[in-house]
């Protein structure tokens, strides 16, 4: 693809753009998103190979990686747009960043039939930073599904994948989940996290498949689901507070089944 400059606001394109860079819901319509920064972008074509779309501003050329990424996708079939630095920096989030982003399609993959291998299951977790950070944990651990409820933050907005670092092209994230359906179809035991539990997370048998269950910031895991796990544990601590932030809790969790995975 060969450049393509914009240099008005009013331009159809950069509209568009515009609507990406501040609507959940205009790119939840339109099943794109945004990648913003050189990191995400450089793990998008490792992974997932050229984009739809590149874009850049003027001055990104004098930065030798992005450069080298602009020159790269204005060899593929897609697109490669090129802004004035203000234009561009009303799309962009990210600060002191290198000015370029990629839009891509949203992945939809399609929702299995039976949850049978290691997974996570959010239930309104809201925080995109707790999101990002819990994909993050997640793909370092070696778990590949993630599931979603309806409350639960848009998983494919800018923050939320600027959280991630790029975890979310190593994972398969269903969105709109019904958790209740999902756990009637479970193969694998559910473990849910509760302050309140009595059973610890190291008594558990994590040498195999589970799928872990996590919930709001602050009401935690809904309590019908709750009802539904088949344990219900608490993550043991010796300080004077009431839990861990449940990014946090998320890592703990993961690393305690690796360790146990490992030693085996």
């Amino acid at each position: 693809m060969a450049r393509k400059n914009v240099s008005s606001r009013d331009n159809p394109l950069y509209k568009e753009l515009k609507l990406l860079a501040t609507s959940s819901q205009a790119r939840r319509r339109a099943g794109r998103t945004l990648l913003d920064g050189v990191h995400l972008c450089e793990t998008y074509l490792e992974i997932m190979g050229d984009p739809p779309m590149c874009v850049v501003s003027e001055d990104a050329f004098s930065h030798v990686e992005a450069a080298a990424i602009a020159e790269r996708c204005a060899g593929g079939a897609g697109q490669c747009i090129v802004l004035p630095e203000q234009l561009f920096r009303a799309l962009s989030q990210v600060e002191h960043g290198i000015d370029i982003l990629f839009v891509i399609d949203t992945p939809q993959p399609e929702l299995p039939p039976r949850l049978n291998e290691s997974a996570v299951l959010l239930d309104t977790v809201q925080d995109p930073g707790n999101f990002g950070s819990i994909v993050r944990s997640a793909a370092a651990a070696g778990i590949r599904q993630v599931y979603c409820n309806p409350g639960t933050t848009f998983a494919w907005s800018p923050k939320v994948m600027r959280a991630g670092m790029g975890a979310h092209f190593s994972l398969d994230i269903f969105e709109g989940v019904d958790l209740e359906d999902l756990l009637r179809r479970a193969d694998i035991p559910v473990i849910a996290t509760s302050s309140h539990a009595e059973q610890r997370l190291y008594d558990i048998d994590l040498a195999q498949p589970v799928a872990w269950m996590f919930g709001h910031e602050g009401q935690g895991v809904a309590p019908a689901l709750l009802e539904k796990a088949t344990h219900r544990i608490a993550i043991p601590h010796l300080g004077a507070i009431e839990s861990l932030n449940v990014a946090a809790s998320a890592a703990v969790c993961f690393f305690e089944q690796v360790r146990q995975t490992i030693a085996r």
